[in-house]
């Protein structure tokens, strides 16, 4: 048997790093060697309670020592990992185990109520829960589950030492499906990108080659795994290259500050709103932060003022563009040119090919705005069953993003425009599609349309404007407590605007720019 998976990764580090520490949760520290064994238990662990090949597998938790050794079984089983994310509410997480077809679930302890509902009415048919291991420092014991444990829920940490250490002899290849991420599209229904463990190796290459990753570098995570920029621009090209990762559960600025200053951190990611949190700590002036030496930024532009702040201190930014499709890099823009060229994305990866296409798949030049369309290894063959989104989604094999941009002279990605609405906000995309659906739902509303309006702290925040049925009375909190359970807070719109009139095309669609130009501000 032969594994040339992403699974095989600690198991080919082992020899090399075996007493390095891979991993730093809380006071917990983590060897090379230790976290090979540890997967390889939970490997046989997962075999037997009935995980083959082609299986899935999702993880419900914050960033975790146990989230990175359930990735890695799943890929030494060859079975598909499914992150979700923390954040949404009970009936989102339900569809996505539901539509991925989820066989087995790890949890974190303390979501233990909310797993406990989403798996209702899908085919999850185990849940291993596990205890705490950052959050405070706690130890790998951590706090006991909550839930009755029995047949079908059982403690994750009893179930992985009762498991052998013996290694796991499955072929995998790089083609084969490795994880499967959600992703929105206009139509507001959740879509599974499936990334094959050649997507996410070639990605990883990338990252290496621009990134001049090495395997004295320390990276601090304090942004999401379940988020794609995390767990494939962060952990995974650390973890490959033989470097430490610092593992945060929840990103708290003035803590952070702490441990970059604690472990000599050398490589932190985030979007602009988390860097921004960090300058304006009291703390940013006194802690000590010549380690770094790698920061990227994405999701929106860096505003001045931050870029002057960490400039101030001697440290400059790497700016980025990707997506989940694409595993997700795309563009980087070197710091050393991150002045002469403000506002870009950066080039194109070293093994990742993208170009600018009109409406009919045409090249057009330089300055000229059209889709942003990507090609390389690095990128999707598909959607999990959602053979439509599949084909639509791509051109002469060309992936087509909805991003509208345009290249300079040099080559140089600027994105202009969001062509599927997305609206990005404090890092986390929000489909406009998705939150309306739920709020047509309240019988008072008659229409309702959702964009993105300037937020000092988050870049932007949904608003949406609605328009009421004759005689029909509702408030903006009623609103708002409708989605309240049905939808991840951070889609919530922060305020609603009630309008007599919708503005619409010919065809009676709403003209959302006009909306934008009157109701963004």
């Amino acid at each position: 048997m032969y594994n040339n998976g992403v699974g095989s990764w600690l198991e080919r580090r082992r020899p090399k790093s075996g007493s390095k520490t891979a991993l730093i949760a809380g006071e917990r520290s983590i060897s090379y060697a230790e976290l090979a064994e540890r997967t390889d238990r939970l490997a046989n662990a997962l075999r037997r309670r009935g995980v083959a090949r082609g299986d899935r597998v999702a993880y419900l938790g914050e960033n975790d020592p146990a989230f990175v050794e359930t990735f890695f079984a799943c890929g030494l089983l060859g079975a598909v990992f499914v992150p979700l994310n923390t954040r949404l509410a009970a009936p989102e997480l339900q569809f996505q185990l539901d539509d991925a077809g989820v066989r087995l679930l790890v949890a974190s302890a303390r979501l233990d109520a909310l797993a406990a509902a989403a798996v209702e009415g899908t085919g999850v048919q185990r849940r291993l829960i596990v205890a705490d291991a950052v959050a405070g420092g706690n130890t790998a014991g951590g706090a006991a589950p909550s839930a009755e444990v029995g047949p079908a829920v059982e403690r994750y940490e009893e179930a992985l030492l009762a498991a052998p250490a013996e290694p796991i002899d499955e072929t995998v290849n790089l083609d084969e499906g490795a994880m499967i991420l959600y992703t929105s599209g206009t139509t507001g229904r959740p879509k599974g990108a499936l990334l094959t463990h050649g997507n996410l190796t070639w990605n990883c290459y990338n990252v290496l080659v621009d990134m001049d990753v090495s395997s004295h570098d320390v990276a601090l995570m304090i942004s999401p795994l379940f988020h794609v920029a995390s767990l494939d621009m962060g952990l995974l090209p650390m973890l490959l290259k033989g470097a430490t990762v610092v593992l945060e559960q929840k990103f708290d600025p003035g803590r952070a500050l702490g441990l970059i200053e604690r472990h000599k951190v050398t490589t932190l990611s985030g979007v602009p709103t988390t860097f921004q949190m960090l300058a304006e700590q009291a703390s940013w002036a006194s802690t000590d932060l010549g380690s770094l030496s790698k920061l990227t930024c994405g999701g929106s532009a860096i505003p001045a003022r931050v870029l002057e702040a960490y400039e101030a201190r001697g440290i400059g930014f790497t700016a980025c563009y990707g997506m989940t499709e694409t595993a997700p890099g795309v563009t980087m823009l070197p710091r050393e040119r991150s002045r002469e060229k403000a506002g870009s994305s950066g080039l194109p990866h070293f093994f990742t090919s993208m170009r600018i296409a009109d409406p009919l798949g045409e090249v057009v030049p330089p300055g000229e705005v059209g889709e942003i369309q990507i090609m390389g290894p690095n990128v999707i063959r598909e959607y999990w069953n959602r053979s439509e989104a599949t084909r639509s989604g791509f051109a002469e094999g060309w992936f087509r993003s909805g991003d509208m941009g345009y290249v300079d002279e040099e080559g140089f990605l600027f994105v202009s425009d969001r062509l599927k609405d997305m609206i990005i906000s404090g890092g986390e995309n929000v489909y406009p599609a998705e939150v309306e659906a739920a709020i047509v739902e309240l019988p008072q509303i008659a229409s309702v349309a959702v964009i993105g309006v300037p937020d000092e702290k988050w870049g932007e925040v949904p608003r949406a404007i609605v328009t009421l049925r004759e005689g029909a009375e509702l408030t903006g909190d009623d609103v708002r407590a409708h989605l309240d359970g049905r939808l991840a807070r951070y889609k919530i719109p922060k305020s609603v605007v009630f309008v007599e009139e919708m503005p619409r095309t010919a065809s009676g669609k709403i003209r959302k720019a006009d909306l934008r130009r009157q109701y963004a501000t």
